[in-house]
Formats: structure tokens, sequence, C-alpha cells
């Protein structure tokens, strides 16, 4: 089904390990792909319920972040916002799934909540303060990135690869381990 306009959101915090995989993973796909105009990439961190907003302007969001289901580490988890909020407490075990279903449920009173979609890996560790990724999570972050695509896909968005030279997890992850003024001030600099 196509949609007018779609927020693709990358949650979780850089500092604690695993815990910023789904940032890493949209700035990659921000990064590697060309971007069309119907869609919107937002790194989302630890923004928690001022993303809300985003479920009201947008007909689909898309949410990439960590999951914490009983599954082995690089499992990924695609469901709806219903799926999420029919699971109750069993999914409230993370600070980000916490604000995530409590948003959906708050939005899902309004008539005008778009479309939502939770995209989630399950971690190696998100307790431990080290920016950057484990290297198991690593290796499974391209399934990440496809399971995005094809969510992207199924939502009217094909994506293309840019012709620039492919930007790596390891250098995303770098520029946000040791950030420099020159990456704030243009982050298409990571090429």
């Amino acid at each position: 089904m196509a949609h007018k306009n779609i927020a693709l959101i990358g949650i979780g915090n850089i500092m604690f390990h695993d815990e910023g995989l789904g940032a890493y993973a949209v700035k990659y796909i921000e990064q590697n792909y060309h971007i069309p105009d119907n869609l919107t990439v937002v790194d989302g961190g630890t923004l928690g319920f001022t993303l809300m907003t985003y479920y009201q302007e947008y007909d689909k969001v898309i949410i990439v972040g960590t999951g914490s289901k009983n599954a082995p580490v690089g499992t990924i988890f695609s469901e709806s916002s219903e799926e999420v909020m029919n699971q109750g407490s069993t999914i409230r075990k993370t600070a980000n799934e916490v604000e995530i279903t409590m948003m959906l449920e708050i939005c899902s009173f309004h008539e005008d909540m778009g479309e939502v979609q939770l995209i989630t890996m399950v971690p190696e560790d998100i307790t431990e303060v080290c920016n950057g990724l484990t290297p198991t999570v690593l290796n499974h972050m391209p399934k990440l990135v496809d399971a995005t695509l094809k969510e992207l896909k199924k939502s009217g968005i094909r994506m293309y690869r840019t012709f620039c030279k492919k930007v790596s997890f390891e250098r995303i992850i770098d520029t946000y381990a040791n950030p420099k003024m020159k990456d704030y001030n243009d982050m298409s600099k990571l090429i």
C-alpha cells in the first residue's frame, strides 16, 4: 500500500552499546540510499514522547530499535501498533518499549493516527556504557536494514543506493562515537 508521507525513525541511546542500533540502522539507510521526497528520516535517539507528533502528522511511521523479546541475539521482529499494544506489559521491559507502547496507546484514541510499524532486533548488551555495537549485533545489522527496506517497499517506497562510495556501519558508529564540529555542520561528510 502506497502512503503519501512516511517517517522512518531510528530510536535508542547510542551511549549504551547495542541500544543505539536503531539510530545506526536509520543513519546507514540515510547515508547509503536516495531518500525520496515523501520519506522523512529521523534520528529519534532518546526523544521519547516528543516523537508522538509523528504518529499524527504522517500516514505511516516506521520505528527501528531494540526489542527485549526472549529470542537469540540478532532476531528481528516486525509488528504493527495493534500487535504491540495487544502484548500489554510483556513488551514493556526497556524504557524505549514503555514509551513507544504508551505513545501508541495515547495516540490510538485520536482518529488522525497514522499506521505505525515497529521493527526491532534483539540486542546482546544494552547496559554497558560504550559507544558502538557488539560484534554479534554488528554482524546482524544488514538483516535489520533489509527488514526496514522491505517494510518501506511494502509502504510504496522503493529505495535505491546512492552512487557515492558506500558508508559502512563502522564509519557511522565512529562518527557518532567521536563527533567533530564538521560532522555536526554537515552529516553528509560521512562519506
